[in-house]
């Protein structure tokens, strides 16, 4: 058969993505959009767009029957799934296939039987695959604790919770279902034994409907957090130190697609420890998240590889063999998520002022050299980020003929990128990059735990790094605001704060990611005299750019202006400034102890009432926000003040949700 259009029934970088194989191929391309994503770079990207009018998930990317029409209305005959939303969704893939329509993705019998975990494990048990044990949540016992809740129809860490107190057990099983049915449309949930420290390991399949079988190479998916993978690399720290291993995955994962006669890309994930022991953890019966590590170490177009098998295309006996420049080379790729990590990393939305990385291949592409970096994006400077979907904003793709040397420019281009509008998860991945355990291979599950997540994501630019960056923002927003005053006539020949006679020093103050920084300063004929900064000296000064010479050593910074915010980007990182108001509003202030929502959202429950005794962390509300709950705690001891929120309220970025007055 032969696809000539293609609709993608997903949105973001996982579209664009298939979009640029299909573009390569002559393959039309169709995107489907619900009403935030209006404007969105992959639905420019399309050929043709169809409109799902609707915010919520549930309304639009899930709505099976929606998508279906969108593709006979547009002329597709194809849909690809992308990830998440309908993708291991057996009823869809049959809907697609009885309105004439290609499934570019797996038999609907076996994303079936892939699809319950319950049920995947024992069909692969059935087969010799080492399996944890599953556990009735009904019958979870002192002693088989710590358990891991999962979801049993999707992944990417919803309906995840680990439990370790029995009395626990019944409020975190009602937050799984809650939050699985939010994201899946099905609440499901089983537990098994959690292991503390491990390697999550997965093999990349592919398959075509002769009985070829190829196990593509492995991924090491360990550091993750609230079960999200951050960091994925390709091949395995785990599995090359460990003799035999690899042999041993590929052998299970292999096993387990042909157990359920499998056909098209598919991840067979295990859950390994430090001997290169492991355990059958599920099959993701579609394209992943971390695919494009395994492209930059094979040279292996996943989705072009895709669109042949659904075709009906026949794979090579034996997989091609890695270009030369790429074989024995290694790929790492970081989520780039829109979250604070100084607010409890709570998502953020807004507009994406700017986004650049320096030193990059084409986007999506294939590697055409030995070392490079690759951007798969699902904004662009002007794309707004939205309260309704997952919070990724990219991911960002080293490749080397090293490991640490892809660890190395990895971790360059993320310091030195500019990425304003949104806050991000950043810092944590440069630290993750940079540090000695990472760069040594010793990267299990407990990463994060054992080496301290508030330390690793602590800002790159350090206290006097930051301090720097401010008196650098600090000037320039002196010149920006004198360029204005000549532009406008008003004695703009003048330097800034001008004066006949000596007078006082000019001063700012601006809020930073170490907090306050109050800058006092002279710019004169002597030069500049700032206290606290010893011998700077202005090597050149623009609104834009600013080099000081700090004790002979010059430093220079890039500057951008949103309003009151200043955005600071360096070699030794970047740095976000709000400048303190003049003048400030005082109706503008909330009361102390008062509790804001760190991100727009929807109010799911309220646990207390005005008038409680609360203790310091304990939850009052939670808030669902990007597929994800977020739980409200208590600031400290104390007393219920306020609490002007209710159930199914929508609540907007600074919204006051209670009032605390603290124990005395």
């Amino acid at each position: 058969m032969t696809i000539n259009s293609v609709l993608v029934a997903n949105r973001g970088e996982i579209a664009r993505r298939v979009f640029h194989s299909c573009r390569e191929r002559g393959i039309s391309t169709v995107a489907v959009y619900s009403t935030p994503d209006a404007g969105a770079p992959f639905v420019l990207d399309a050929d043709t767009a169809v409109h799902l009018p609707g915010t919520a998930a549930s309304e639009t990317y899930l709505r099976g029957d929606l998508i279906i029409a969108a593709a006979l209305r547009a002329g597709a005959d194809a849909i690809h799934p992308g990830y998440g939303f309908l993708s291991e969704n057996a009823a869809f893939a049959r809907a697609v296939q009885a309105a004439g329509l290609t499934w570019i993705g797996p038999p609907p019998a076996a994303i079936d039987s892939m699809g319950s975990k319950i049920e995947s494990k024992l069909l692969v048990a059935a087969g010799g695959v080492p399996v944890l044990t599953e556990l009735d949540p009904a019958t979870v016992a002192e002693g088989q604790l710590p358990v891991l809740i999962k979801a049993s129809a999707g992944g990417g860490g919803r309906g995840m919770r680990i439990v370790r107190a029995l009395a626990d057990l019944p409020g975190e099983l009602e937050a799984a279902r809650t939050e699985a049915a939010s994201a899946f449309g099905d609440g499901t949930v089983f537990c098994e034994p959690y292991l503390e420290t491990g390697h999550h390991v997965e093999v990349q399949v592919m398959v075509d409907a002769h009985g070829t079988v190829w196990a593509v190479g492995e991924r090491e998916c360990s550091i993750q957090r609230r079960h999200q993978k951050v960091l994925e690399e390709a091949p395995s720290p785990l599995v090359e130190r460990t003799p035999g291993m690899r042999e041993k995955l590929f052998g299970a994962a292999v096993a387990a697609a042909k157990a359920v006669n499998y056909v098209g890309a598919g991840t067979v994930e295990f859950l390994a420890d430090e001997a290169g022991r492991f355990y059958f953890l599920e099959m993701n019966t579609r394209l992943q998240v971390e695919h494009p590590v395994t492209e930059c170490t094979t040279g292996l177009d996943l989705v072009a590889l895709q669109l042949e098998v659904a075709a009906g295309g026949k794979l090579p006996a034996e997989q091609p063999a890695a270009p030369a420049m790429l074989a024995g080379g290694s790929s790492i790729e970081v989520r780039l998520y829109a979250e604070d990590p100084a607010a409890g990393w709570a998502p953020q939305t807004g507009t994406v002022q700017c986004f650049e990385v320096d030193g990059l291949a084409a986007p999506f592409a294939l590697p055409v050299r030995e070392r490079g970096l690759r951007l798969d994006s699902s904004v662009e400077a002007g794309s707004t980020v939205s309260i309704h979907y997952d919070p990724m904003l990219a991911k960002l793709i080293a490749w080397a003929p090293t490991r640490t040397e892809a660890a190395r420019s990895l971790a360059r281009a993320l310091a030195t990128a500019r990425i304003h509008g949104v806050r991000t998860n950043r810092d944590l991945l440069v630290n993750i990059l940079r540090h000695k355990a990472f760069l040594a291979g010793e990267t299990d599950t407990a990463f994060l735990i054992t080496h301290g997540l508030d330390t690793l994501a602590a800002p790159v630019a350090g206290p006097e790094e930051e301090k720097l960056a401010a008196l650098a923002a600090t000037l320039a927003a002196s010149e920006l605001r004198r360029g204005q005053a000549r532009a406008n006539g008003v004695l703009g020949g003048l330097p800034s704060g001008w004066r006949n006679l000596p007078s006082m020093p000019q001063s700012n103050t601006l809020a930073g990611p170490a907090g306050e920084h109050h800058i006092r300063y002279v710019l004169g004929r002597a030069g500049l005299q700032a206290e606290g900064f010893g011998g700077a000296g202005v090597v050149l000064l623009s609104p834009e750019k600013v080099s000081l010479d700090v004790d002979g050593l010059v430093r220079t910074w890039r500057i951008a202006h949103y309003g009151n915010v200043i955005e600071v980007d360096g070699d030794g990182g970047s740095a976000t400034f709000t400048e303190a108001e003049r003048f400030p509003d005082p109706s503008l202030a909330v009361a102390e102890g008062s509790l804001t929502a760190p991100m727009p959202g929807a109010v799911v429950s309220v646990h207390v009432q005005a008038g409680d005794t609360v203790t310091s962390g304990q939850p009052l509300l939670v808030l669902e926000a990007m597929k994800m709950l977020h739980t409200i705690g208590a600031p400290s001891d104390g007393v219920v003040a306020e609490l002007p929120v209710t159930v199914g309220q929508n609540v907007d970025v600074g919204m006051v949700l209670a009032v605390v007055d603290a124990a005395e």
